[in-house]
């Protein structure tokens, strides 16, 4: 399952990472990918019955504001 994120706050590749590295330790993320120019993530989960909550929650605990695109 893919679910694309529109995060805001972002301003620099440092925060791209910070991001990434973010989504993709929450449990049930196969792959992260966020992109400074959309202000996208498209996150892959590996379980197609999973909730975008704690991908947005994640976001938002290191500073910026998320919602699924």
């Amino acid at each position: 399952m893919k679910i694309v994120l529109k995060v805001d706050g972002m301003t620099c590749d440092a925060c791209v990472r910070a991001v990434g590295r973010k989504l993709s330790r929450v449990p049930g993320v196969a792959s992260a990918e966020v992109t400074l120019a959309t202000g996208r993530a498209v996150v892959e989960l590996s379980d197609e019955a999973a909730s975008p909550d704690p991908l947005l929650r994640a976001v938002e605990q290191i500073g910026y504001r998320a919602a699924v695109a």
